[in-house]
């Protein structure tokens, strides 16, 4: 399958499969994280990404419980994705402690600014400033 025209040039890339880890606070048997995930996967495929075939996705279900979400945290930073998805405000956290080189993309997180996750809008610099 190829890539539908005008998508993403990075999705068109055959030779090299990429890979995604995902980190839920839910558990693996809860049919809302269930449904979050196939709606993730189908925009990636809205996109040109097919799991199987140009991206792999890796997925650790935390159930709330800490020490298992800082396990599988390390787990899934030691398979070198090339971006992990963070699931719930308690999955950021300790993802950022076992790295600042992978990208980390959240959903479901509230106040990410108050719990030091980014940086306040604010403290960028505004686009049509000159750095000298």
């Amino acid at each position: 399958m190829r890539p539908q025209q005008g998508r993403s040039r990075r999705a068109q890339q055959p030779d090299r499969v990429r890979r995604i880890g995902v980190l839920m606070i839910l558990a693996a048997d809860d049919p809302e994280g269930h449904a979050r995930l196939a709606a993730f996967t189908q925009g990636l495929q809205g996109l040109g990404w097919t799991v199987g075939h140009n991206v792999q996705i890796d997925y650790r279900w935390g159930a709330g419980d800490a020490d298992r979400t800082h396990k599988y945290a390390a787990e899934l930073v030691a398979l070198a994705p090339d971006a992990i998805l963070a699931s719930g405000t308690s999955t950021v956290a300790p993802l950022q402690r076992v790295t600042r080189t992978v990208p980390i993309v959240f959903v479901q997180v509230t106040d990410p600014v108050g719990a030091g996750y980014v940086v306040p809008l604010s403290l960028l610099g505004r686009a049509d400033e000159v750095i000298e």
